[in-house]
């Protein structure tokens, strides 16, 4: 199980790698994925400097209890206290994510010089500074060959050409993973690039199930944004978790190579007038950090499941209705992972989860 650990977490959300051991998913983690590093001219780049390598760590704060120092070539910030959490438990890997949504503009120029991109990662995750830190990379490329926040024409053949050089640079010895799009329409996202192709390069695909629905739709309508399945009023038809293994199956990929996507936060709107899917709404509902977007720790008090549709719950509270996944959900979830041979399931990601680890452990527990 792999659980994505985020960069940015340190700073409002108050989550620090320590959360990962004292909430208890250190235990039940065998991956974490460090989100995120950059892509920039062509080449790997480190996404926030600070919060990567350069904050000074407080003994109260630390893994071990102990305080970073100001010593020359002293590592500190989270690439010290992943190293730290390493040592508590050896049998965790860690790998650097690059690109992500907001990142992932510079894989098009990356893509015409696989190889020069592929050494200029190799380069930054083997750092002396931090070399064993690192198990492998992750590509989190949204998305080869079509749009996310910014579109691609690098080509069918592109992202194929990027995994191939990196597992030649990285090795049979290192990790070579990548974050994929879960969209399994026709002519959509996952026939955009050759995945199929590219999968003889990767030890396994995460694939992101979920976000499929949100209040990008401001008037809705309402409809839960991590759906295993299809159901009746489901607004595209194969925007559902299993439309997409399915047809990453029918690309020739092994089962065992995909990972099974669970969203440890919600997606709702505002000025819902109905509980059931398929309402109107008005909006994005309110958020802590951004609207239409709410950590599960936060929801499950605030807007209680009140029902569950194609797989995964929703909720319906004053005008507003969320859709989220919740323990019992994810037990479905991991009964289906289980039942298609999937190589297991990952999450996005740990600050999203309850302090003292809820949702982790129904995939824990689900996955057996």
């Amino acid at each position: 199980m792999l659980g994505y650990f985020v960069q940015w977490g340190i700073y409002q959300r108050g989550y620090h790698v320590k959360n990962i051991d004292t909430s208890g998913s250190a235990a039940k983690l065998t991956h974490i994925n460090y989100a995120f590093g950059n892509v920039a001219n062509g080449q790997c780049a480190i996404g926030d400097s600070y919060a990567d390598y350069d904050r000074a760590y407080q003994a109260g704060e630390s893994v071990d209890g102990v305080a970073d120092t100001w010593d020359a070539g002293a590592l500190r910030g989270n690439f010290n206290q992943l190293r730290k959490l390493k040592k508590k438990y050896p049998n965790l890997k860690v790998l650097w994510s690059f690109g992500g949504w907001t990142w992932s503009g510079g894989f098009g120029q990356a893509a015409q010089n696989p190889a020069a991109f592929a050494d200029s990662c190799y380069k930054l995750v083997e750092d002396p500074r931090w070399a064993d830190v690192f198990d492998g990379i992750d590509i989190d490329w949204e998305y080869p060959n079509a749009c996310g926040l910014t579109c691609d024409t690098s080509g069918p053949a592109a992202f194929r050409n990027v995994m191939s050089a990196l597992r030649s640079r990285f090795g049979s010895g290192n990790l070579v993973t990548a974050a994929i799009t879960a969209d399994g329409t026709d002519g959509g996202k996952i026939d955009a690039a050759d995945y199929g192709g590219a999968a003889q390069y990767v030890d396994w695909y995460n694939v992101m199930t979920y976000d499929f629905f949100g209040a990008w739709a401001a008037q809705g309508p309402t409809a839960p944004h991590s759906p295993l399945n299809s159901y009746s009023g489901i607004p595209i038809a194969g925007f559902h978790s299993d439309s997409a293994i399915q047809k990453l199956k029918s690309k020739g990929i092994a089962a065992s190579k995909l990972l099974l996507g669970i969203g440890f936060y919600g997606r709702g709107w505002t000025g819902v007038t109905q509980a059931a899917p398929g309402g109107t709404a008005t909006g994005p509902a309110p958020g802590t950090y951004e609207q239409g977007i709410e950590d599960y720790k936060v929801l499950k008090t605030r807007c209680p499941a009140t029902g569950t549709v194609a797989g995964t719950a929703y909720a319906y509270c004053g005008n507003q209705w969320w859709s989220y996944d919740t323990p019992a959900t994810i037990g479905g979830k991991m009964s289906y992972a289980k039942g298609q041979g999937l190589g297991g399931a990952f999450f996005w990601e740990l600050s999203g989860d309850t302090t003292n680890g809820e949702l982790i452990t129904a995939v824990k527990g689900g996955l057996g």
